[in-house]
């Protein structure tokens, strides 16, 4: 008897694909396999700025808060989010931190310069622009038209830079968010 519990052990084995991982074509999410590390909180972050889920982004950046200290990085990516979800009084307050934590950062002080913008604040996001820009080295095309919208607005208070175009924000790393119109 045992012997037969043995041979059809050795039957199914042979007739699985090998180890517990999904296959590639299942509809449910993907699990690193024993060994492989997993997705940081503030990349996974990153990855749904990039999907425009912004709420589950706040929460990765959320946790990636609780398990390390708050960075300028943190602060940036908690302001961002929730400056796209259109709270622009926290997402300000963020950026303003992040800002005093490193006020060498063109990413953080562009993505504060929108959110003035966004506020109305034209003069103060003028000024953060030619920060931003100066620090970068004119290197970013986002920062750089973020500027001319701004100085634009500036001289002609009547533009409507949202009828125009709209302003960028920018990340550390790869990847531009862009900030588009609220609903």
């Amino acid at each position: 008897m045992r012997a037969v519990y043995i041979a059809i052990s050795i039957l199914l084995a042979a007739c699985s694909s090998g180890g517990l991982r999904a296959p590639e074509n299942s509809p449910y999410a993907p699990y690193p396999a024993s060994g492989e590390r997993s997705v940081s909180d503030m990349e996974l972050g990153h990855r749904l700025m990039a999907a425009s889920e912004y709420e589950l982004a706040l929460r990765a950046f959320t946790r990636a808060a609780g398990q390390d200290e708050l960075t300028p990085e943190i602060l940036m990516a908690l302001g961002t989010a929730n400056l796209e979800l259109g709270r622009l009084g926290q997402a300000e307050r963020q950026l303003r931190e992040a800002y005093e934590e490193d006020a060498t950062s063109p990413e953080v002080i562009n993505n504060l310069g929108v959110v003035l913008m966004e506020r109305n604040k034209t003069l103060e996001a003028s000024q953060l622009f030619r920060l931003a820009f100066a620090l970068d080295n004119g290197n970013s095309v986002a920062i750089r038209d973020n500027l001319r919208k701004s100085l634009a607005k500036l001289e002609d208070p009547g533009y409507d830079v949202q009828q125009q175009e709209a302003y960028q924000l920018v990340r550390r790393g790869t990847a531009d968010y862009l900030l588009t119109e609220y609903p």
